[in-house]
Parts: C-alpha cells; sequence; structure tokens
C-alpha cells in the first residue's frame, strides 16, 4: 500500500452537496486506504487499517498530543473521557457505567422496553389524522430526547434552550478555518460553554440529596475508584446529553428512510418482527448515524498497512466508508437484513467503542418497529430529502411521509 495525496476527495465527502449520498465518494477514497492531505493530516478509509487504527494503543484521543492545536480547543474546557487516554479515560468510563450499565447496573437498557415503547406509542398516537408526518420533528427527535432527559435528570421542558446549543455544537466539529466563517467556531464554543454552565446548575442541586437520576448518582457515588469531580461529571453529562440524542435521532430516521426505499423489507418486517435485530445491526452498516471521527492523533509515530504516519499528525476515520468496504463485506452497498457475520464500525471500536450503543439499539428497535406496525402505507414525500449539514453526524434535516388518513 502507497500513500500519496487525495486532496480533492475529502473536500467533496465534506461539502454538503454530497450530504445526500457520500458513498460513491467513499469508493473513491479506498483506492489510497492511507491518503495523505495537503494540510498533513491522514484520511484512514479501508475496512482493515480502521479497525486496526482503533485498536492500537499508540493512536490518542487526546487533542494535547496534536502537533498543531486545534481550532478552540483551549475554550472548550475540561473534555469528556471520549478524548481522553487511558488510564483518565478508563477511569471516568468506569465510573460513568456504573449507574448506566453492567455490571453495576446491569438491568437499566433492558428494564426500560416497557417505557420507551409507551412514548413511542404516545407519539404514534398523534399522527392520528394525519396524512404528512414528520419522521425527524414529529418522532424522531423527541423520542430519544425525552429518553434522555429523564435518564440524566434534565427536566424536558429546558429542552428548547439546549437545543440551540447542541445545534451550534454539532455544526462546530468539522469547522473548517479555510472555508467556514470563524462565528461557526465561535458560536460552537460559547454554546458549549452554556450548556456546561446549564449543567453545572443542575448538578449544585443533587449533591447530597437521593434519587435515581444519572446526574445525582454521579454526584453522590463513592465507588471503588472515588468520586468525579464536578467538572468532570459536567463533561460526561455533556456528551451523554449530546451523544444520547443525535445520534439515534439519525438512526431512526436513517431506518425509516431506508425501509421506505425498500419496500419489500419493510413488508417483511411487518410479518416477521423479530428480523428488526438484525435490521437494525445493517443500517448501522448501510446508512450509519456517525460517519467520520473527525480528528485522533498519533502521540508516537504508527505503522497503518505500508504507511508510517508521523508523531502528532492529525488522524481522521473515515468509518461509513470502512463498512462498505468491498474487501470485508459482500455487496456492501446492498441493504440485506440477512447479513451475517456483521462487523461494522457503526459505533466504532476499541476502548472508545459508543457508550450508549445498547440504548440506540433498543430505541431504533422499538421506533421502527413500531412505525412499521401502525403507519397505513407510509410513502416519501420527497427523495432525497433535506439534510442536517453535518458531514459527521449525517441524517434528514426533515424526512416527510404520508400515509392514509
Amino acid at each position: 500500500m502507497t500513500t500519496t495525496e487525495t486532496p480533492d476527495i475529502l473536500p467533496r465527502i465534506l461539502d454538503y452537496s454530497s450530504r445526500a449520498d457520500p458513498y460513491p465518494l467513499y469508493a473513491e477514497l479506498r483506492k489510497t486506504p492511507v491518503a495523505l492531505q495537503e494540510d498533513g493530516s491522514y484520511v484512514v478509509s479501508t475496512y482493515r487499517e480502521l479497525t486496526g487504527i482503533l485498536h492500537n494503543p499508540h493512536l490518542s484521543s487526546d487533542v494535547r498530543n496534536l502537533s498543531r492545536p486545534m481550532p478552540g480547543a483551549e475554550e472548550r474546557a475540561t473534555p469528556s473521557f471520549i478524548n481522553l487516554d487511558p488510564p483518565d479515560h478508563d477511569r471516568l468510563r468506569r465510573l460513568a457505567m456504573r449507574p448506566f450499565g453492567p455490571p453495576h447496573t446491569p438491568g437499566l437498557v433492558a428494564g426500560m422496553e416497557g417505557d420507551l415503547t409507551d412514548i413511542v406509542s404516545g407519539l404514534i398516537d398523534d399522527f392520528a389524522g394525519k396524512q404528512q408526518i414528520d419522521i425527524v420533528d414529529d418522532f424522531a427527535y423527541p423520542f430519544p430526547v425525552t429518553v434522555i432527559c429523564h435518564l440524566l435528570g434534565v427536566p424536558r421542558e429546558d429542552e428548547p434552550r439546549f437545543h440551540v446549543w447542541v445545534n451550534a455544537i454539532i455544526d462546530s466539529i468539522n469547522y473548517n478555518p479555510k472555508t467556514d466563517p470563524k462565528e461557526k467556531l465561535d458560536n460552537g464554543i460559547q454554546a458549549t460553554k452554556n450548556l456546561r454552565q446549564y449543567l453545572g446548575g443542575l448538578l449544585e442541586q443533587r449533591h447530597g440529596r437521593p434519587g435515581d437520576d444519572l446526574l445525582t448518582r454521579l454526584a453522590n457515588d463513592d465507588g471503588p475508584d472515588g468520586r468525579m469531580t464536578d467538572d468532570e461529571i459536567v463533561s460526561t453529562a455533556n456528551l451523554l446529553l449530546i451523544a444520547g440524542h443525535e445520534t439515534t435521532v439519525n438512526l431512526i430516521t436513517n431506518g425509516m428512510l431506508t425501509l421506505l426505499r425498500h419496500p419489500q423489507v419493510l413488508q417483511r418486517l411487518r410479518g416477521e418482527p423479530d428480523l428488526i435485530v438484525p435490521l437494525v445491526e445493517e443500517l448501522l452498516r448501510y446508512e450509519p448515524p456517525v460517519q467520520i471521527i473527525p480528528w485522533r492523533a498519533a502521540y508516537s509515530d504508527i505503522a497503518v498497512g505500508d504507511t508510517v504516519i508521523p508523531k502528532g499528525s492529525q488522524i481522521m476515520l473515515m468509518l461509513a466508508s470502512g463498512s462498505r468496504d468491498p474487501e470485508r463485506f459482500d455487496h456492501p452497498d446492498r441493504f440485506d437484513p440477512d447479513r451475517q457475520d456483521n462487523q461494522h464500525l457503526g459505533f466504532g471500536s476499541g476502548i472508545h467503542l459508543c457508550f450508549g450503543g445498547p440504548m440506540a439499539r433498543l430505541e431504533t428497535q422499538i421506533a421502527l418497529h413500531e412505525l412499521v406496525r401502525r403507519l397505513d402505507e407510509p410513502r416519501l414525500v420527497v427523495d432525497p430529502p433535506p439534510y442536517r449539514p453535518s458531514p459527521v453526524l449525517r441524517g434528514p434535516l426533515h424526512l416527510h411521509v404520508e400515509q392514509n388518513g
């Protein structure tokens, strides 16, 4: 494998004009598995190289290990554990997992199935008498937001406040100083500060008080690793609030769009409800909600195939490209819920494997099953739909669907 410069493909992938279908560009990018960019960064796009580097102990998630500082990094305060390396990452992830899942809270996700079904049913009940609905605004957004607010202990009525902040933060993730206005970065930094200040205010009310929500349990948990500092709790809550609904909104919406484009699979799901489990796994491969990890750092020289990536280099990981790599998946551009050995990269891999993956899977399984079961001959109004700006967290901005009223 040789490393060559492919300066034209990545900007085309990041450009909004490619948002509806970036996959042909990913195929072009895979011709050079490790591609050196004009700015000295590297783009990794093939399955074997991606899985190898995601498990490489010399790959850093800490922005401080980049030889060139990321724009706005210093203003974004304490990083969450997703942007830290061991041992700090491991300690904080263990502390965050104690109230969220196994081994200390093993039944949390499975025990929510009834409540999740009730929320979904209530949202679909509101479709009654409507011939046209927006799967995003009327369903895919309010569902996971309601869930994560309940889990964290964030008042649901505050959603309009943090919705604006979250949008600004997401929009700033892929900030490019060469093409984007400085305002885009500044808005993201200010939104991060506003959201952290808001969460910090909620945390102050939780110290020394009983409660089952995650903020309260993190504020008062004295486990074997000690207790998180307030800054660490706020950073963790910030991560969970954003990741806990943004990815699921996209996964549900991408899933419904894919089913409407594959009516034979939609019909089959109606008669085979157990198909929903492998179907969601195939969605995570075929139309993943997280397409790109925009940066990682090499904190020493890293060998990726025949390429040595120098210490301090920025590395962009094209997860969605890896999950469509024909060297790993047969007929990768075919949506096949019967696919075997489906080790996709939809939730990443390695020590940063998505913390909330089990919850996102269950939410999406319930959401799509109930939509397919209860909507009356749903049809797309516009295809392709308008997409959200981000190439990193990719999904429709709206998905208008008609049904028989």
